[in-house]
């Protein structure tokens, strides 16, 4: 897999499941992987961001129920 992928918005919404409006507030508070720009108001997140957020959360899910 080719984790210097970048994803548009409505890639990153089906792998994480969250809404638009959540991934802001989550970008907001330092909660979720900026995006980068790609010029104008063009952005896309680096899938290797991505998955170690997705990694992060399966992680602390495991834990506790461990």
């Amino acid at each position: 897999m080719n984790n210097n992928r970048l994803l548009r918005l409505p890639e990153v919404r089906a792998l994480v499941g969250l809404s638009t409006t959540t991934i802001y507030t989550r970008m907001s508070r330092g909660e979720f992987p900026k995006p980068i720009s790609l010029g104008g108001r063009l952005v896309a997140w680096v899938q290797a961001d991505i998955q170690t957020w997705i990694d992060e959360k399966i992680s602390q899910t495991e834990q506790k129920y461990i």
